[in-house]
């Protein structure tokens, strides 16, 4: 019996951080980001991160939630009763039942990304599952400006999702196929990813290889973000979270039509794009932790 490849599943995972110890803290809260294709939970002990999970999204937000705060926990000694304030955050947020406040997934990256990168950022660009959002705040990560492209799958996490089971080719591996190509093709006409993977259907007819057609679509993803980011204003020290940041073949497209690279990633193994939004949420828990402690 054969097993069905799943060509557009994500790659799950989770961390613990080797140099925190919790029993040691004096705070621990959690943010949990339930999106549309991927679930994520960010645990700090402190002012440390000290563990994520990150899986992938089910049918029922409440038990998509505890799978993704269970597997963050695993094996690091820790329950449930031991964290003291959760945020839930993403698509999802409102039906996090074990949450202690529901918080906007744009207030969320911003302040993720301004404790990942630090207080330079100004423009960050959340490509996420289901829509992309480009995002303005200041040094502290409080947002001061947003705009989000219309509900469609194209320029997303789905629409990649889409055209990697169309092709059969892993979602990981579309973006360095998509800079495979002698010459860079014109990028796919349709901003719609049902009419795009028709379009797509129809290149492959045409004789054009699956690398030329993922350039194709990789470059209109590009294009579509760069529309919005001119609508909200760049500012040059921008950073990229969410799953589609990294699609090496989207984001190398995108800086090179910007005219401006990202900033990169801290080398630290503790820090994932996709994070920002469950790390925001845990740092919000943790101010909401404290405000309660002082009212009594």
């Amino acid at each position: 019996m054969t097993t069905q490849v799943e060509y557009w599943r994500w790659t799950e995972s989770r961390y613990t951080n080797p140099e925190v110890d919790w029993r040691k803290a004096s705070t621990i809260t959690a943010g949990i980001d339930v999106g549309s294709v991927s679930s994520k939970a960010a645990v700090m002990a402190d002012n440390e991160i000290l563990a994520y999970g990150l899986m992938r999204t089910g049918s029922n937000s409440p038990d998509s939630a505890l799978n993704a705060i269970n597997r963050a926990i695993e094996g690091t000694g820790l329950t449930m009763k031991d964290i003291k304030f959760i945020v839930g955050t993403g698509y999802g947020r409102i039906n996090i039942p074990f949450a202690g406040k529901a918080i906007t997934e744009i207030a969320c990256h911003a302040r993720g990304a301004n404790y990942i990168w630090g207080p330079v950022v100004r423009t960050i660009l959340d490509m996420g599952g289901q829509d992309c959002k480009a995002i303005h705040c200041d040094e502290k990560g409080k947002v001061t400006a947003f705009l989000m492209n219309d509900k469609c799958a194209a320029g997303t996490g789905r629409g990649m999702e889409v055209f990697a089971d169309l092709l059969q080719v892993p979602i990981t591996q579309v973006g360095e196929m998509s800079l495979q190509v002698d010459k860079e093709p014109p990028p796919v006409s349709s901003t719609c990813v049902v009419f795009a993977k028709s379009e797509g259907i129809g290149l492959l007819r045409q004789g054009w290889s699956k690398n030329m057609v993922l350039a194709a679509y990789c470059s209109a993803m590009a294009h579509r973000v760069v529309t919005l980011l001119e609508r909200i204003g760049m500012e040059k020290e921008f950073v990229l979270t969410g799953g589609i940041s990294k699609n090496i073949g989207v984001v190398s497209r995108l800086e090179k039509e910007l005219g401006i690279q990202a900033v990169p990633l801290p080398k630290d193994q503790k820090f994932d794009p996709q994070l920002a939004g469950a790390i925001g949420g845990a740092l919000f828990a943790r101010d909401l932790l404290a405000k309660s402690r002082k009212a009594f």
